[in-house]
């Protein structure tokens, strides 16, 4: 027995848990958990829990169910909002086979396979992300506009707003859980917060997401309000994106950071951005994988719309921040248009495929676009190399569906139920008869 399990053992006990909730995620990044009592948490560290895959999105067809989850011990948090005595805990599972080979349905391997590749070339990719949401008052009627809770702009200090109290609380719960966070304010539209957490490896981070969203919408529940990560509730109103900073490191040195080069940006770091560029329009269905992530990525509404890069340029797809110009350990890249309800580790894997993609043919990194992308013509953007981002699901699904790379780093059984998924669900919307058909065309037509 290892010490982390000697570790979660011996602390179960002294603080008297009475449950385990081992949580796991499915292809299209909705939490799955399944609760223990402490008795079963040592065989389940051995040998696993066995469930039924079929059930579960994207994980395996009824002939070839039988899955396993197996507890990451290192994982190990009580879950705070469930109180200090007989409480609960959680640990995320990696997902294998009867025969103890890895589910390469599972989201958790994509990434972690995606970070070996990383690994074998020298890197550790780290992440920070800026994680947006909005709170609406209850209830929530589907079909109708939500109630924002406050109507407070950006970074703005009111006594009255309830987001004051909501970040405080969540960060907290957040901290208990050993989630560090950086910063937080309210954001741009009503209702709408912003929570940046720490930077850490992509795994760990991918980990911490799927906690932040959990107790996000529990805070709101016990404060009686709503928390939502949709892409872009409010149509007057900016939409919640998960900017993330990323940064490969090899050993202790930043390998994005060179002192003598233009922006600090070292040849590695103009490499991977180049990747990015390149590969931008067949991960975009990963990075935003939902009908209403569209909405969001128009021109003009604070998102990228348009796959360039920029160094102070908050309209570029990719943005190169000068906070710390000469701190070699803070230089790092930003992508802008990562969703809030992405499924982080399948979006993380794609970003580092890209990346390393362009690290590996040594692509030239085209010249940055300075000038508000969103203001010029198309012939404009045409003659400086801009192409646009994929305009709806559709699209992002067709370039994705041409895709080499996204289908060697998803692997073929994620890659081909994503696809047959993302393809019923763009269908399905594209049937539907929506309001603003029903009151701008009807009348006349």
């Amino acid at each position: 027995m290892d010490k982390q399990t000697e570790f979660v053992l011996r602390t179960m006990e002294e603080r008297d848990v009475r449950f385990v909730r081992l949580w796991f995620t499915d292809v299209l990044g909705f939490l799955k958990s399944v609760a223990i009592a402490p008795a079963e948490l040592e065989g389940a560290l051995s040998e696993g829990i066995g469930f039924d895959g079929s059930a579960i999105e994207g994980f395996a067809r009824v002939y070839e169910s039988d899955m396993v989850a197996h507890p990451d011990p290192s994982t190990f948090q009580l879950l705070p909002w469930r109180g200090s005595s007989q409480g609960t805990a959680r640990m995320f599972c990696d997902i294998r086979l009867p025969d103890g080979a890895p589910s390469f349905a599972d989201p958790r391997y994509v990434l972690r396979r995606t970070l070996k590749k990383a690994s074998e070339m020298g890197f550790t990719f780290y992440t920070h992300p800026e994680i947006e949401f909005y709170l609406f008052k209850q209830p929530i009627v589907p079909g109708q506009v939500p109630v924002p809770a406050d109507q407070s702009g950006y970074f703005d200090h009111t006594t009255t707003s309830p987001g004051a109290d909501f970040r405080r609380q969540a960060i907290t719960l957040l901290e208990q859980m050993g989630i560090p966070v950086e910063f937080s304010h309210h954001e741009g539209g009503p209702g709408q917060q912003e929570i940046d957490l720490r930077y850490a490896d992509a795994l760990t981070m991918a980990d911490a997401i799927m906690t932040f969203r959990v107790v996000i919408k529990e805070v709101a529940v016990m404060q009686n309000l709503f928390a939502s990560f949709m892409p872009k509730p409010l149509t007057n109103h900016p939409g919640s994106g998960m900017h993330t900073h990323v940064s490969l490191f090899e050993g202790d040195k930043n390998a994005f950071y060179d002192a003598s080069a233009e922006y600090h940006l070292s040849k590695t770091g103009r490499q991977f951005i180049a990747g990015l560029l390149k590969h931008a329009a067949e991960i975009t269905a990963v990075t935003n994988p939902w009908v209403n992530s569209y909405k969001r990525l128009v021109a003009g509404a604070e998102a990228p719309s348009y796959i360039c890069w920029g160094r102070n340029n908050r309209s570029a797809l990719v943005r190169v921040p000068m906070y710390k110009p000469n701190k070699g350990s803070s230089a790092r890249i930003e992508l802008r248009s990562i969703d809030a309800a992405a499924n982080p580790y399948l979006a993380y894997s794609m970003v580092l495929a890209a990346g390393l993609s362009g690290i590996e043919n040594e692509l030239e990194l085209p010249e940055g676009a300075e000038d508000d992308v969103w203001s010029l013509t198309d012939r404009q953007r045409q003659s400086l190399g801009i192409d646009p981002l994929p305009r709806s699901l559709g699209n992002a699904i067709d370039r994705m569906e041409e895709s080499q790379l996204v289908a060697d780093t998803l692997g073929e059984h994620v890659f081909e139920f994503f696809l047959r998924n993302k393809k019923a669900e763009y269908e399905a919307y594209r049937s539907e008869v929506t309001e603003w058909e029903l009151t701008n065309s009807l009348p006349s037509l």
